[in-house]
């Protein structure tokens, strides 16, 4: 995971005085491309590593090689957080790591450095096929800012019809989904979420955020996405699979397949989301050799007008 990746070379690079992209390839057991990368990536959010150029040269940590990260502040720990984030799936062993580099540290900053850290959410699916660019947006860290202190933001926002609004929001967290970033907030209407890079201003009221004693940020962004993906997709099918056709289904179908128990003759059970009766059932008229529909009855009506078609043309 790219974040254990980071952290890895920040320790590298405090144990040496200067390392080498090749250096990094090598102890991390990487291609040295993926080194300056991920070096690169290092210095462009913010973390005080630079390069020097020529024979000789190499990477180094601002101010020399330490023995702790007690020269990382909170905000530069974030920008790592940030950084990591759009391309990593928040593991057990990827929140170890994170753990660590907060750990380390100086205290001052650890509060603000340990809620930057739960502040943010990695969902790595993409809703549709999202083209928004990969950089952080315009007003990202002025959102995480105010997620971190509990502060009510003034939120300029531009609805997907062009249409500009204001409002005071209670800023909870931060979420990167696919190539995008979401801020959720509570309203005045309940807790809503906005698409960062719509948001046209942020304003600090100074007042404190009212946050839920029973909030978790990836419960609620969990059930937020579930609930986008049931009006997206508010159609379902019941099919059954002959076994080793579920990994054809998952190529296909992606995130819109559930994969269910095994059913008395050995095939497997699965639902299949879509929108539209007949654009599902022209997907799986392809698949007839490894799936048969058992609903909706309109579906298999579908399946069975493209079939006549089919043997009227070719037949």
């Amino acid at each position: 995971m790219r974040t254990d990746r980071l952290v890895a070379v920040l320790l590298l690079l405090q144990r040496r005085e200067q390392v080498t992209a090749a250096e990094v390839a090598r102890e991390l057991e990487v291609s040295e491309r993926t080194a300056r990368r991920d070096l690169d990536a290092l210095a462009m959010a913010g973390v005080p590593v630079y390069s020097m150029q020529g024979r000789g040269g190499g990477w180094r940590l601002v101010g020399g090689a330490r023995t702790d990260l007690s020269g990382l502040t909170a905000n530069e720990a974030r920008a790592l957080f940030l950084v990591a984030g759009p391309a990593t799936v928040m593991t057990p062993a990827v929140k170890a790591a994170l753990r660590k580099l907060v750990h380390a540290l100086p205290e001052p900053f650890r509060g603000q450095a340990e809620a930057a850290a739960s502040s943010l959410v990695v969902d790595p699916r993409r809703w549709g096929s999202s083209r928004s660019e990969h950089r952080p947006p315009r007003f990202l860290e002025e959102l995480q800012d105010a997620v971190i202190h509990g502060v009510q933001v003034r939120l300029g926002y531009v609805d997907r019809e062009g249409v500009g609004t204001a409002r005071t929001v209670h800023p909870l967290g931060i979420v990167a989904k696919g190539p995008s970033w979401y801020l959720v907030a509570g309203t005045e209407a309940g807790r809503r979420t906005f698409r960062v890079d719509r948001v046209s201003s942020v304003a600090p009221t100074g007042d404190p955020v009212h946050r839920p004693g029973d909030f978790d940020l990836a419960e609620s962004w969990r059930a937020i996405a579930d609930e986008v993906d049931r009006r997206r997709t508010p159609l379902e099918v019941q099919a059954v699979c002959v076994p080793h056709g579920t990994g054809l289904l998952r190529i296909a179908f992606g995130d819109r397949l559930e994969v269910g128990g095994a059913t008395a003759d050995g095939r497997v059970e699965v639902v299949i989301r879509g929108r539209d009766e007949h654009v599902l059932a022209g997907e799986l008229a392809g698949l007839v050799e490894w799936v048969e529909v058992t609903g909706p009855a309109r579906v298999r009506d579908h399946l069975v007008s493209i079939g006549n078609a089919l043997v009227e043309r070719y037949g």
